[in-house]
C-alpha cells in the first residue's frame, strides 16, 4: 500500500489516475462514468487497497450528489412539472408494481427466502437518478418530453424509496406495527411542513433576497450553494433524504430569474464533485460477495435492462404517447438504483438480509449501471433499428402528444422554412426569416419552448429531430428549406437520411461545429452548413473593417 503525507497527496493521487482513466475511456469511446468506478475498484479494498481517505471521498460524493439535485431542481419550474405529472405518476407507481413483483418471483425461484427476495425484488424497481439525469444533461436532452417523463418517474421512484426505508426502519424495532404508523404519520406531518416551509420562501422571501445578492454574481453563487446545503442537511434531520432536500432546494429557486445562471456556473463544481460519487462507489465495491452471485445476477439484470423497459414503455404508450417518447423513456430507466444499494444495506445493518444478498444487489447495480450507460448514450440508434416492432407499445391516436401541436390544425399549411431547434441561435434565426417575408414552421423537443413560441404567434410543433416517424408528419411537399441549428455530426446525418427517405426536393441546412464535420456532412448531401461561431466571428470582423480607416 502507497505511503502518502497526507488526505491532499492522497485525494491528488486519485485524481490523477482517474484522468488518465478518463482519457483513455474517451479514446475508446467509452462513457467516463465506467472509468471513474474501476479507478475505484482498482484503488479499493478490492483491488489496490491504497485508499484510506474514505471519510473525505464519500464527502466529496454527497456533496456532489447534493448538488446533482439541487441543479436539477432549479430546471424544474412547478408550472412545468404539472405538464408531465400524470404520465409520471402512472408509468412510476405502476413499473414499481409490476417490477416489484414479477422481481419477487423470479428471486423466490432462484431459491432467495421470502424476507430475501422482498429485498431483492424492491431494490430491482428503482432506477438511478444521478446516472439518468448526468447521461441526459449531457445528452441535452434533460428538457426534452422524454427527458422530462423520465425525470419525473425517477421523482416517484425517489419518493417510494424514502417511504420503503421509514417502513423497514420502523419494522426493525420491537413495537412493529405502533412504530410504522408512528413513522408513517410524523413522515406525512414532517412532509407537509417542508412543502410548506419551501413554497412560502419561495413565494416571498428567495425572490427579494436574490435581487438583492445579485449584485455580486460570486455572493449569489455561494448562498445557492449554501441553501441547497441546508435543506439537503435538514431533508436528511428529518428522516427523509439530502437528495431530496436538495433538489427541493433547487425548485424553490426554479421560478426565479436567476435559475438560468445559477445553473449554467454550477455545472463545472457539480461534476468535479461527482467524480467522488463514481470513485466511492467503487471502492466500496466488495469483490468476496460478488463471484458467488454471477449467476443470479445475472438473471435478474437481463430482467431490468429488458423488462423494466417494456414496462415503461407499454404503460407511457398507454398514457397517449408515440412510441418515440416511449422508447426514448424507457430506455433512459433501465437499470437499478444507488438507493437500492443503501437499501440493501439497510437490511443488512436491521439483520434481514445476509452480506451475500446484498453482494447479489451490488453485482446487479455494476451490471445494469454500466450497460444501461450505453443504452442511454446509443437510444436514437437503437430506436432506428426497433422501430418497426415498437408500434405495438403505441395507442393508434397518441392524444397526449398529439396535443402538443394541436397548432396545426389552425395554422396555415404551406410553410417556405422548416426550422428545427427553438434556442437562442435557431430562436434568432426564426423571427429574421419571418422579417424577410418567409412562413418558418419552428420544432424543437422541449414543450416550453414550443408553448413559448407559440404564445409569440409563431408555427411550432413539437418534436424530434432525430425521430424519423416524425419528419413524415412535417409539411415537406412544399418547403423550400429544411434547417437544423441544433449542432452535431450525428443528428445532421440522421436529418439527412430521414429527409432522403421522404425524398424531400428541397434546400437542407445543418449546423456543426468542426470543419471536418463540415466535409462529412456537404459530402452525405447538405447544401450549406452553419458554423456559428465562425459565422459570428466573420460578421463580426466585416463590421469593424467597415468602420476602421484604413
Amino acid at each position: 500500500m502507497p505511503s502518502f503525507s497526507n488526505v491532499f497527496d492522497e485525494i491528488a493521487a486519485l485524481m490523477a489516475i482517474a484522468s488518465l482513466a478518463g482519457a483513455l475511456a474517451l479514446w475508446l469511446r467509452q462513457p467516463l462514468i465506467m472509468a471513474f468506478i474501476a479507478v475505484g475498484i482498482l484503488a479499493g479494498s478490492a483491488g489496490l487497497d491504497w485508499v484510506s481517505a474514505s471519510e473525505q471521498v464519500n464527502l466529496f460524493a454527497e456533496l456532489g450528489i447534493t448538488l446533482l439535485l439541487f441543479v436539477v431542481g432549479l430546471k424544474l419550474d412547478p408550472q412545468e412539472i404539472r405538464a408531465v405529472g400524470p404520465v409520471a405518476i402512472v408509468a412510476g407507481l405502476g413499473q414499481i408494481s409490476l417490477t416489484g413483483s414479477l422481481g419477487y418471483l423470479i428471486a423466490l425461484a432462484t431459491g432467495l427466502s421470502g424476507v430475501a427476495a422482498l429485498y431483492v425484488a424492491v431494490a430491482l424497481t428503482f432506477s438511478s437518478t444521478i446516472i439518468v439525469v448526468k447521461l441526459l444533461s449531457d445528452k441535452r436532452e434533460i428538457d426534452a418530453l422524454h427527458g422530462r417523463i423520465a425525470l419525473g418517474v425517477l421523482i416517484v421512484q425517489d419518493i417510494a424509496v424514502v417511504l420503503v426505508m421509514i417502513g423497514l426502519s420502523a419494522f426493525g424495532g420491537e413495537a412493529q406495527h405502533a412504530s410504522l404508523g408512528q413513522a408513517v404519520l410524523m413522515f406525512m406531518v414532517k412532509g407537509a411542513a417542508v412543502l410548506l416551509t419551501v413554497g412560502l420562501s419561495a413565494r416571498y422571501l428567495l425572490p427579494r433576497l436574490l435581487h438583492s445578492l445579485a449584485r455580486s454574481p460570486e455572493l449569489l453563487i455561494l448562498f445557492a450553494i449554501a441553501w441547497a446545503i441546508t435543506l439537503a442537511s435538514l431533508g436528511e434531520a428529518l428522516g427523509f433524504s439530502k437528495e431530496v432536500g436538495a433538489f427541493l432546494a433547487g425548485v424553490a429557486l426554479a421560478s426565479t430569474p436567476y435559475r438560468a445562471t445559477l445553473g449554467a456556473r454550477l455545472v463545472g463544481l457539480r461534476d468535479f464533485l461527482l467524480l467522488f460519487f463514481f470513485l466511492d462507489l467503487g471502492v466500496h465495491v466488495d469483490i468476496g460477495h460478488l463471484g458467488t452471485q454471477l449467476g443470479p445476477a445475472v438473471v435478474f439484470s437481463v430482467f431490468v435492462l429488458l423488462g423494466k423497459p417494456l414496462m415503461v414503455m407499454t404503460l407511457v404508450g398507454a398514457m397517449g404517447y408515440r412510441k418515440h417518447t416511449a422508447a426514448h423513456t424507457s430506455l433512459a430507466l433501465s437499470q437499478i438504483s444507488e438507493f437500492s444499494l443503501i437499501l440493501g444495506t439497510l437490511g443488512v445493518s436491521l439483520g434481514h438480509i445476509s452480506e451475500d444478498v446484498m453482494g447479489l444487489i451490488t453485482l446487479i447495480g455494476l451490471i445494469t449501471i454500466g450497460l444501461s450507460t450505453y443504452l442511454i448514450i446509443y437510444t436514437s440508434a437503437i430506436y432506428q433499428r426497433l422501430s418497426p416492432w415498437l408500434t405495438l407499445f403505441e395507442r393508434k391516436i397518441p392524444k397526449r402528444e398529439e396535443a402538443l401541436r394541436d397548432a396545426a390544425t389552425v395554422e396555415p399549411r404551406k410553410a417556405d422554412v422548416i426550422l428545427f431547434g427553438l434556442g437562442r441561435y435557431g430562436g434568432c434565426i426564426l423571427q429574421d426569416l419571418r422579417q424577410y417575408g418567409l412562413v418558418v414552421l419552428g420544432v424543437d423537443f422541449d414543450p416550453v419552448l414550443v408553448n413559448y413560441w407559440r404564445q409569440q404567434g409563431l408555427w411550432t410543433f413539437y418534436g424530434d429531430v432525430e425521430d424519423p416517424e416524425f419528419t413524415a408528419a412535417l409539411p415537406l411537399s412544399q418547403a423550400q428549406w429544411v434547417v437544423s441549428t441544433i449542432p452535431g455530426r450525428n443528428i445532421g446525418l440522421t436529418l439527412l437520411h430521414s429527409l432522403k427517405h421522404h425524398s424531400f426536393k428541397g434546400g437542407v441546412a445543418l449546423t456543426c461545429h468542426t470543419l471536418q464535420d463540415v466535409d462529412l456532412l456537404q459530402h452525405e448531401g447538405a447544401d450549406l452548413v452553419l458554423l456559428p461561431f465562425r459565422d459570428a466571428a466573420q460578421e463580426a470582423a466585416r463590421m469593424l473593417a467597415a468602420q476602421t480607416n484604413l
